[in-house]
């Protein structure tokens, strides 16, 4: 038989590896020049976009945070985000528990319907969504906004939930009901505890999604004084000129509590991706 030359995965792995960083690059590189850009003045970076930042300028995020009301956006994006995340997670384990560990005539059917949604993109919705606001007075509210964070994220909370549930074994739930505990108990005190991991994911996947998201909050949130961060940020180009160092400071700053965020649940992040996938 033919053997391989010896270098030949030495190679493969070289090769790997160039791919991975030249991958790594592609994705840092936008934050990078976030950060960067952010600590310019507007005469540095229109002397050098792409250079190092010196001396340091630090205005940026001043002007950033008092020329706009950031801490009011801020403290919009927090009520948007929580609401709609709270919603869909309560909503996917109950969907969840129903789908996996409850089965009914048609449940294959129905949860493919529900799978199917996740392909729909939202633009294709916002003139009827709109329409039907408008008319039922939730245009520029707070919980009309998280009711439709809420169902848009909630075919992939659902479908990542009942993935996961259903490897929960039955013994346990029958387990439960000699208890004496009823169907929310058992999902509440045995099925939630087991699945942390997963709704954890969960939880950071839709507040990302949700923080970061601009088109519907843009469109559902009109007042100034009810924008959320992101549209708030969108304002600069106007107010500032195209100011890109001052626009890129309070994107900056919109973008950290995030990366804290995922900083700190890393580990358990990924391992519900993990697990979700393994047992799905």
């Amino acid at each position: 038989m033919m053997r391989g030359k010896p270098g030949t995965p030495i190679l493969r792995a070289m090769v790997f590896q160039l791919i991975m960083i030249l991958v790594t690059l592609v994705a840092v590189y936008p934050l990078l020049w976030l950060v960067l850009t952010s600590f310019k003045s507007k005469a540095a970076y229109i002397a050098d976009q792409f250079g190092f930042p010196w001396p340091v300028f630090l205005g940026n995020f001043v002007v950033a945070f008092r020329g706009g009301r950031f801490a009011r956006w801020l403290l919009n994006s927090v009520i948007v985000t929580a609401g709609g995340t709270i919603g869909s997670t309560l909503l996917a384990c109950l969907s969840g528990f129903a789908f996996a560990k409850m089965p009914f005539k048609g449940i294959r059917n129905l949860l493919n319907l529900v799978i199917a949604l996740m392909v729909v993109p939202p633009v294709v919705m916002i003139l009827p969504l709109f329409m039907m606001y408008t008319k039922l007075a939730l245009h520029s509210t707070f919980h009309g906004i998280i009711l439709l964070y809420v169902g848009l994220t909630l075919p992939f909370s659902v479908y990542l939930i009942t993935n996961f549930f259903k490897t929960i074994p039955n013994d346990l739930i029958e387990a439960g009901f000699m208890d004496g505990y009823s169907r929310i108990g058992i999902l509440v005190n045995l099925i939630v505890p087991l699945s942390g991991a997963a709704i954890l994911t969960l939880i950071i996947t839709n507040a990302l999604w949700i923080w970061n998201e601009l088109l519907i909050a843009l469109t559902f949130l009109a007042k100034d004084n009810m924008r959320t961060l992101m549209v708030g940020i969108t304002t600069f180009k106007t107010r500032y000129m195209l100011d890109v160092p001052v626009t890129m400071a309070g994107l900056l700053m919109t973008t950290i509590p995030m990366l804290l965020l995922y900083a700190v649940f890393q580990r358990s992040f990924i391992r519900g991706l993990t697990e979700g996938s393994l047992k799905g």
